[in-house]
């Protein structure tokens, strides 16, 4: 009731305003809407339709105004309940892959993938899952596409290096790693997987170049150590390589260069050896690998000596070197098996059997040594023995010819070589480690063990020579 008398009260009170101004303006105004048409207004019906038609253009400006506020609060709440719904798959996606449930994680993330598509750690989880499953195109697929959306995020970039590299697509991964020292430079991840990359791919010259930036990094002291284990490494690998391509005097310098890094490193000094051979210094090559084992005592360099003076046509040379190492070590049965063996294969059977038949050790394992014995005793026309002999090497499980073993993975080899085919660390094949403790190589030198290195696979040897 109330509201109805106010509205009649303000009826009213217009009625009496513009009837009170209607006769103090009697006069008629003649508006024009063409040429032919027009009418007549009096001034205060001209000044209400004037104020009308103000208020409505502002009701309309006001009104279009709050039309725009609302739609803009509208997609606002509805992009809020969008992202809050795709948080909510992600968060659930990663909960059941961290559960294990791969599947339901992999249903989670696509559903929020669907809502948003450029999502990027969506992409990046649903990439990696992919790529636990061995599905590298998927897996890569997406953190291409996560790259495309952020393409400065380097956990993006090492991902789909990483899909690459399993996928071995080495070249792609490496330009992907390369992407990332752009960014950053001085990125160790980075540097450290190209450097793997490169030594995959043998590639030993940008190993070595990046190595020799990782060993100015501020690293551990355990790491650094075993970072300069593996940059003596690579010197010798590029020594090799330029060795093989025929430029012997930049090969010599690498090696030198690795052996003044560790004079313990039996690659290296081989690799010298190989040189003067290769330029016909046979003798300097002797005088160097005498020197080496005179201060190494390694079998290793007795058994290149023992090529080297059986290609000259001189083994009673090497014999001499065998008999003046058992002097400086008379009981030590890798000596005395080796030096037997030697006799054997020079046919010295007396020799052979003399030596052969004393020593402990070497029989419970070889099955070369049960051969050699064999044949030994046929030689004598001891029959019987030589049939318990060859029983004896029937017997073994393991049909190996006088293994090299790497006292790192404990991988066997019947030929040496710088560095082990399985965990692809150098100076480490030694023989016979079980029959004397002392052989083992490649230990900590300040007494502590050497961290591992990454185990990359290695595809060719320097100078491999079989012992038998």
């Amino acid at each position: 009731m109330l509201r109805l008398l106010i509205t009649i009260f303000f009826i009213s009170a217009g009625v009496f305003i513009y009837s009170y101004f209607r006769e103090l303006n009697p006069n008629t105004i003649v508006i024009h809407t063409s040429s032919t048409a027009e009418f007549e207004l009096s001034p205060v019906t001209l000044v209400l339709i004037s104020m009308a038609a103000g208020s409505i253009l502002v009701a309309f400006i006001v009104g279009l105004q709050q039309t725009a506020h609302v739609i803009v609060n509208w997609r606002s709440n509805r992009q809020i309940r969008r992202r809050e719904k795709v948080d909510t798959l992600h968060r659930d996606g990663t909960h059941a892959f961290m559960s294990k449930r791969t599947m339901e994680a992999i249903t989670l993330f696509e559903k929020a993938l669907a809502i948003d598509p450029n999502r990027a750690d969506s992409l990046l989880w649903l990439g990696n899952i992919y790529r636990s499953e061995e599905n590298f195109p998927e897996a890569i697929r997406l953190h291409q596409h996560a790259h495309r959306v952020d393409e400065r995020n380097i956990e993006i970039l090492l991902e789909l290096g990483t899909d690459l590299e399993c996928a071995k697509r080495y070249e792609e991964a490496l330009q992907a790693f390369q992407k990332i020292l752009k960014i950053e430079p001085d990125n160790l991840t980075a540097l450290i997987r190209k450097r793997d990359l490169n030594i995959r791919l043998e590639r030993w010259s940008e190993a070595l170049e990046i190595q020799h930036r990782l060993l100015k990094a501020h690293l551990p002291p355990q790491e650094k150590r075993a970072e300069a284990e593996l940059l003596v490494g690579c010197m010798y690998e590029v020594g090799r390589q330029l060795l093989e391509r025929g430029h012997p005097d930049k090969a010599r310098r690498y090696f030198r260069g690795a052996i003044k890094k560790d004079r313990t490193f039996l690659p290296a000094y081989i690799g010298l050896g190989e040189i003067l051979i290769h330029e016909g210094k046979t003798k300097d090559a002797v005088e160097i690998l005498k020197k080496v084992y005179a201060r190494t005592r390694s079998v290793i360099i007795l058994h290149r000596l023992e090529e080297l003076f059986l290609d000259q046509g001189e083994p009673g040379e090497i014999i001499r070197v065998y008999q003046e190492a058992l002097q400086h070590s008379p009981q030590n049965p890798v000596l005395q098996f080796y030096l037997g063996k030697l006799y054997y294969r020079l046919e010295m059977v007396d020799e052979a059997f003399d030596i052969l038949s004393t020593i402990e050790g070497p029989q419970d394992y070889l099955l070369d040594y049960h051969k050699i014995m064999a044949n030994l005793f046929l030689r004598k026309q001891h029959f019987e023995e030589a049939i318990i002999e060859l029983k004896k090497a029937l017997g073994l499980k393991k049909r190996v010819v006088v293994p090299y073993i790497c006292t790192q993975c404990q991988h066997e080899s019947v030929e040496w070589s710088g560095r082990c085919r399985r965990c692809a660390r150098w100076n480490t094949l030694t023989a016979l480690p079980w029959l004397e403790a002392s052989q083992l190589t490649g230990g900590d030198s300040e007494g502590g063990p050497t961290p591992p290195v990454r185990a990359i696979p290695y595809q060719s040897i320097a100078s491999p020579f079989e012992t038998v």
